[in-house]
C-alpha cells in the first residue's frame, strides 16, 4: 500500500511533487502581502498628512520605533506557532489558520484608521506565527524519506519567497503610491486569502501529510544532535543527559517577559506617552534596564546549560553563540531597507527620469516585470497539467491570481509608457534660508542660501513679499494643453516634487484642509510647455531590487560553495558583513555635501541595494543550518529561539536607529548617518576574520 508521501511523488514538476509548487505559490502570495505591506509602512506613516498622498505625518522615529517591534515580534511569535502546531493542530491547519489572521490583518489596515492600523499589525504578527514555521516543516515532511532531493526542493521553495516579495513590493507599491495607500493594503489582503483558499482546495493532494499530530509519530533528527556521543580524540566520555531544570524554565520566562515588555512598551511610550517601566536607574531609562536584565538573564540560561555538557559539544555550541551575536550587527544594518532606505529614496534621491533615460528605465522595467511573470506564469501551467483532475478549484484559484497580476502589471507599464512630461508655471515667495537662532545661511560661495515657498490657495502673502514665477515638471497620463490652468500639490517634504490634482484629488485635498484645519495645500499652476516623455521612479521600485538581485545571483554564490575555494563559515561572515558594509559606503560617498533641496543619483541607491544582496548571499548559507550541525538535541528548540531572538533584536535595532535618519541627517549630515553603517558592520567582519581560527577549533571539523 502507497503511502501518502510515495503518492505525492508519483505527480511531478519539474522533477519534484507537485505539492512542492502548491506550497511555492502558498508562500509566494504570503511574501507577497508581507512585503508589499512592509515597503509602504514606514512611507504612510511618515508622509506628510497635506500632499498629493497624504500620510499621517509620524515623525521617523515614531514610525521606526512601531514597525521595530512588529518586526521584531515576527521571529519570536513562530516559536509558539511551531509548537501548537506540533502538539495539537498540525502543519496543514496552522497555515490556513495563519493566513486567514494575516488578511483579516491586512483588511484592518486597508481602513488607515489608528485603532485599525495596530489590529492589522497584531494580526499580522499572530498570524506570521502560524504560518512561517509550518510551510517549511510541510516540506520537511514530505522529504523525509528522499533526503537527497530536499536540498533541491527548498531551493525551488525559496524561489516563490523571492518572487512574493519582487512582485507584492512592485505592484502593491505601485498601487499605493500612484492611486492610494488603502490600495496597496488592501491588494496585499487579497492575495493572502486568495493564496490561503489555493492551498486549501489543494488538500487532496497531501493526504494526511500535515495533519493533526498522531501520538506515535516519527521525528526528523537534523544532522549531529545526538548528544550521546563519544569522542574519542578528546577522550570524552558519554554524554549525560542534561533535562531543563526549574530555574532553567523560571529564566526562560523571566528573559522572554523582559523582552516582550521592551518590545511592546518602546512604541507605547515614544508614540502614547505610556510607559510600562515609569523609572530610571544609572541615568537609564526603565525600559533598557529592563532589556538589559532579560538578556542578562538569559545568558546567564545559556551559559548554565552549556557548561553542563561535555568539551566538544560545549565548544561547537559557543561557537554558534558567537556567530549569532554578530548576526545581530548584520540585520541591524540590512534591515535599513524597511525604514531609513525608504523615506532616503522618497526624500533625497532624485527619481524623475526623462527623454532617453525615462525609456531606458521603461524598457528594463517592462522586462524585470514581465520576463518574472511568464516564468512564475509557466510553472503554474505545468502544475494545472499535472494536477487540474485531482485539484481542479485550486488550479483555478492560481489562474485568477495570476489574471489579477498580468492586469495590474499591463496596466502599470502601460501607464508609465504613455505618461507625458509638462513644465508648469506656479507662484513662490522667496526668502532667505535661516537656521534656529535666525541668523542667515550661507552656501559654500558664501552667499546667502535662497529658498522658494510655493503660494497655495488659502496662503497669505505678506505686503512687501517678494514674488516669482517658478518652473517645475509634472508627468502625467492626462493630456494637456499650453495655457491650461490647474491645480498642483506636494509629493515630498522639500516642495520639489508635485502631482496634478484630478477633480477627485481636488475636492479631497479641499476637504482634507477643511478637517485637519490646515492650509490644503494647493497650488495654482498653468501649462507652460509639453515635453518628451518623463517619469517619476516609485519609491518602492528600489527595494525590488533585493529580490531581483538575489535571484540573478544566487547561482553563482551557490557554485562558489561548492567549489574547493568554499570560505569558512566565519570567512562567509565577515565578506557578507564588509561586503554589505561597502553598499552603505557607496551611499555615504553618493551623499556627501548634499544639502535640502539636492538629490541623489538613483544610481549609488541600486548599487547600495546590489552590495547589500551579495553580502546577505555571502551570509545566508551560515544561518539557521548551523543550529542543526553545532547544537545537541535537548538544545535545539532553545538555540533555534536564540537565533530568532537574534534576528529580532537586529530588526528592531535597524529601525530604533533608522528612525533617527532625520535628526542624525540634521545634526551631522545624512552622510554621516550612513557612514553608521559602514562603520559598525566592517569592524564585525573584522571581528570574526580574526576568530576564524578559533571558531575553526571551537567548530571540530564541521563546516
Amino acid at each position: 500500500m502507497n503511502t501518502d508521501i510515495e503518492n505525492l511523488f508519483k505527480d511531478k514538476v519539474l522533477g519534484h511533487p507537485a505539492g512542492l509548487f502548491v506550497l511555492f505559490f502558498t508562500e509566494m502570495w504570503e511574501r507577497f502581502s508581507f512585503y508589499g505591506m512592509r515597503v509602504l509602512l514606514v512611507n504612510f506613516l511618515t508622509m506628510a498628512v497635506v500632499g498629493y498622498n497624504p500620510g499621517w505625518e509620524w515623525t521617523a522615529e515614531n514610525a521606526g520605533a512601531l514597525f521595530g517591534t512588529y518586526a521584531g515580534l515576527l521571529y519570536i511569535t513562530p516559536i509558539l506557532g511551531g509548537i501548537i502546531a506540533d502538539k495539537f493542530i498540525g502543519y496543514r491547519w496552522a497555515i490556513v489558520l495563519g493566513s486567514l489572521i494575516m488578511t483579516l490583518g491586512h483588511a484592518s489596515m486597508a481602513l488607515e484608521t489608528e485603532a485599525s492600523l495596530y489590529i492589522g499589525l497584531g494580526l499580522l504578527v499572530i498570524g506570521t506565527g502560524f504560518f512561517k514555521p509550518n510551510i517549511t516543516s510541510t516540506i520537511s515532511e514530505m522529504y523525509k524519506k528522499n533526503p537527497e532531493k530536499k536540498d533541491g526542493a527548498y531551493t525551488i521553495f525559496y524561489m516563490g519567497v523571492n518572487a512574493g516579495a519582487f512582485f507584492g513590493m512592485m505592484l502593491c507599491g505601485y498601487l499605493a503610491e500612484r492611486v492610494g495607500w488603502s490600495w496597496g493594503f488592501g491588494l496585499a489582503g487579497i492575495f493572502m486569502l486568495l493564496g490561503t483558499l489555493q492551498f486549501w482546495l489543494a488538500k487532496p493532494l497531501f493526504g494526511e501529510i500535515g495533519g493533526k499530530p498522531s501520538k506515535v509519530h516519527e521525528v526528523e533528527l537534523p544532522q549531529n544532535i545526538n548528544e550521546k556521543s563519544v569522542d574519542v580524540n578528546e577522550g570524552e566520555n558519554e554524554e549525560k543527559p542534561n533535562p531543563f531544570t526549574m530555574l532553567d524554565k523560571i529564566l526562560i520566562a523571566l528573559s522572554a517577559i523582559a523582552g516582550l515588555g521592551y518590545l511592546i512598551n518602546d512604541p507605547l511610550y515614544r508614540i502614547g506617552n505610556i510607559n510600562l517601566f515609569p523609572f530610571e536607574a544609572f541615568g537609564l531609562p526603565g525600559q533598557i534596564i529592563a532589556v538589559l536584565i532579560g538578556l542578562v538573564l538569559f545568558l546567564v540560561l545559556v551559559i548554565g546549560r552549556i557548561s553542563r555538557y561535555t568539551k566538544v559539544t560545549r565548544d561547537k555550541m559557543i561557537a554558534f553563540v558567537i556567530f549569532a551575536f554578530f548576526t545581530v550587527f548584520f540585520w541591524l544594518s540590512f534591515e535599513q531597507g524597511a525604514s531609513s532606505l525608504i523615506l532616503f529614496a522618497r526624500d533625497n534621491v532624485d527619481r524623475v527620469l526623462s527623454g532617453n533615460s525615462a525609456i531606458i528605465y521603461n524598457i528594463v522595467n517592462a522586462l524585470l516585470t514581465v520576463v518574472p511573470l511568464m516564468i512564475v506564469s509557466w510553472v503554474l501551467f505545468l502544475l494545472w497539467k499535472r494536477t487540474f483532475n485531482k485539484i481542479p478549484y485550486s488550479n483555478i484559484v492560481l489562474v485568477v491570481c495570476f489574471t489579477i497580476m498580468w492586469g495590474i502589471a499591463g496596466w502599470m507599464l502601460n501607464r508609465d509608457l504613455n505618461t507625458t512630461a509638462y513644465d508648469i508655471t506656479y507662484k513662490a515667495v522667496e526668502t532667505f534660508k535661516l537656521d534656529g537662532e535666525g541668523n542667515f545661511l550661507l552656501d559654500e560661495e558664501g552667499n546667502k542660501q535662497i529658498m522658494h515657498t510655493p503660494i497655495t490657495q488659502s496662503m497669505p502673502v505678506p505686503e512687501g513679499s517678494k514674488v516669482v514665477d517658478r518652473v517645475t515638471s509634472i508627468a502625467e497620463v492626462t493630456s494637456f494643453n499650453v495655457g491650461d490652468k490647474i491645480s498642483i500639490i506636494t509629493k515630498d517634504k522639500d516642495r520639489t516634487n508635485f502631482g496634478y490634482l484630478t477633480e477627485e484629488r481636488l475636492a479631497f485635498a479641499i476637504e482634507n484642509g477643511k478637517n485637519l484645519n490646515k492650509d490644503n495645500g494647493i497650488i495654482d499652476a498653468t501649462v507652460s510647455e509639453i515635453k518628451s516623455n518623463e517619469i517619476e521612479v516609485t519609491v518602492s521600485w528600489f527595494s525590488i531590487l533585493n529580490s531581483f538581485f538575489i535571484i540573478a545571483f544566487a547561482s553563482m554564490f551557490s557554485k562558489w560553495w561548492e567549489s574547493k575555494y568554499n570560505p569558512s563559515a566565519a570567512g562567509k561572515y565577515a565578506l557578507g558583513l564588509i561586503i554589505m558594509a561597502i553598499g552603505f559606503g557607496l551611499l555615504a560617498f553618493g551623499s556627501y555635501g548634499v544639502t535640502d533641496g539636492v538629490k541623489v543619483s538613483m544610481v549609488w541607491l541600486i548599487l547600495g541595494y546590489l552590495f547589500h544582496t551579495l553580502g546577505e548571499l555571502c551570509l545566508s548559507p551560515v544561518g539557521l543550518s548551523y543550529v542543526s550541525k553545532l547544537v545537541p538535541g535537548r538544545m535545539i528548540a532553545l538555540m533555534f529561539g536564540m537565533w530568532y531572538l537574534a534576528i529580532a533584536i537586529g530588526n528592531k535595532l535597524a529601525a530604533v536607529i533608522g528612525g533617527q535618519i532625520e535628526n542624525i541627517t540634521e545634526e551631522y549630515s545624512l552622510s554621516t548617518f550612513f557612514l553608521i553603517f559602514t562603520i559598525v558592520p566592517t569592524v564585525a567582519g573584522v571581528l570574526i576574520l580574526l576568530l576564524n581560527p578559533l571558531m575553526n577549533k571551537l567548530m571540530h571539523g564541521i563546516r
